[in-house]
């Protein structure tokens, strides 16, 4: 009975190993293509947004620290947002370098903007409710303060919010432009597949697991409900997300409303980004058990269990991982003994998959980005770079998650690439 059991499990890893992956691959093919047929694919082209009954005026929030080598970028796509009223306000969260008299000549140049000075480094949170109490108006929009904005996004992000007033908040598509290197190129294809994809599919089932908060847009209202930004959050995108959602506030996905953002392409860098991308998801774990028991709640639980369940699967791996290492040192019994980590047929099933749920991707967003589909050579490493990554990622988020406790989140200057 004891080895008809250990060959259960161990058998039931191997499969769970085996079978997630696959079953979210069709599940989020099928829910983006089932939000671009019923949805998106009867939206005009994007740079081309039908008018608005109305133009609530906006006030754009761009929190910075260390950005001199972006900012004027930025502020220059800012400026030329095709939207009647706008204000832009700029954030220095305790900038070290020349981005503070930057900001400051360009608020010279323009009445629109305005600059908030910090002392220090507070984070973007902080920096994000400073802005928000000194904003004028009742909409904003936040982006990164080296991310380049589409000057039609603001039309399509206040369309959800115009025709419905449970909307709090849009989150926009981004897209990537670091691409002189194979990180770079694959991540091109990331971005489409595992967070264009993923996003249309949760619409489609009810709630996302979060906005992109490189460029997403608020109602201030459904903010002012939740207490605005925790300084506290790693990933303030996540935990907004989540705390709007909870409150029954509606966050939608718009993919028209397009940013051109900067990525790592250093291996140190992306390590250090999708470690804290990681923390933040593992926060959520553990601040929203509570789910669970709460009908009115319900609809949160399948992006819940979706996170839940990727965490298990990366466990397995590392299981697996370290069965296969002992066996070249202890002698196993044969159940747990892994012969090899090659793929056989089953990698060739998930790989052939993965390309698939690439092309459903790339095809989605071949609207709004032409000649995507040249970066379709790289996809092929993904399954074995990024995957090992953010098992690796899961891995240390957290056993670290649990160590920290309630800290303030502050920032520094992150891997940017090599700019194009």
């Amino acid at each position: 009975m004891e080895n008809l059991l250990s060959d259960s499990v161990i058998g039931m890893v191997f499969d769970f190993t085996f079978y997630y992956p696959l079953f979210m691959a069709y599940l989020w093919m099928c829910g983006g293509l089932y939000y671009y047929f019923h949805y998106e694919r009867h939206d005009p082209p994007f740079d081309r947004p039908a008018a608005l009954p109305v133009y609530p005026p906006v006030s754009i929030l761009v929190p910075c620290h260390n950005e001199e080598e972006s900012i004027q970028d930025t502020v220059a796509a800012l400026r030329a947002i095709d939207y009647p009223e706008y204000e832009i306000l700029l954030i220095d969260d305790g900038c070290t370098d020349k981005t503070p008299g930057m900001l400051d000549r360009m608020a010279k140049e323009d009445p629109r903007i305005r600059v908030i000075h910090q002392a220090r480094n507070q984070g973007k949170a902080v920096g994000l409710n400073t802005a928000a109490v000194l904003a004028r108006h009742d909409y904003f929009l936040c982006i990164d303060g080296d991310s380049i904005v589409d000057p039609h996004c603001l039309k399509w992000m206040m369309r959800h919010l115009i025709d419905s007033p449970r909307v709090g908040a849009v989150t926009g598509n981004p897209r990537i432009r670091t691409r002189s290197s194979l990180l770079g190129r694959i991540q091109v294809g990331e971005f489409s597949s595992i967070i264009g994809l993923i996003k249309r599919a949760q619409r489609t089932y009810g709630k996302v697991f979060t906005v992109s908060g490189v460029m997403v847009c608020f109602r201030r209202s459904a903010l002012h409900d939740v207490g605005y930004w925790n300084p506290d959050a790693l990933t303030e995108d996540i935990d907004i997300s989540w705390r709007l959602q909870l409150r029954h506030w509606d966050v939608r996905f718009e993919p028209n409303a397009l940013c051109w953002i900067l990525m790592p392409e250093t291996l140190r860098g992306l390590w250090r980004q999708r470690l804290r991308w990681a923390m933040g998801g593992t926060q959520v774990l553990f601040s929203q058990d509570a789910l669970f028991g709460k009908w009115r709640h319900r609809r949160m639980l399948p992006v819940y269990l979706e996170y839940f369940i990727s965490v298990l699967w990366a466990y397995a791996m590392v299981a697996i991982f370290v069965l296969w290492a002992l066996g070249h040192f202890v002698t196993l019994s044969p159940d747990l003994y892994v012969q090899t980590l090659l793929p056989g047929w089953n990698g060739m099933v998930i790989g052939t998959t993965c390309l698939l749920q690439f092309a459903v991707s790339m095809f989605l967003d071949s609207r709004y980005e032409k000649g995507v589909g040249r970066y379709y050579y790289w996809m092929i490493w993904y399954p074995l770079a990024y995957w090992t990554l953010n098992v690796f990622t899961t891995l240390v988020a957290i056993p670290r998650v649990a160590i920290r406790g309630k800290k303030r989140a502050t920032w520094v200057s992150p891997d940017r690439g090599i700019h194009p």
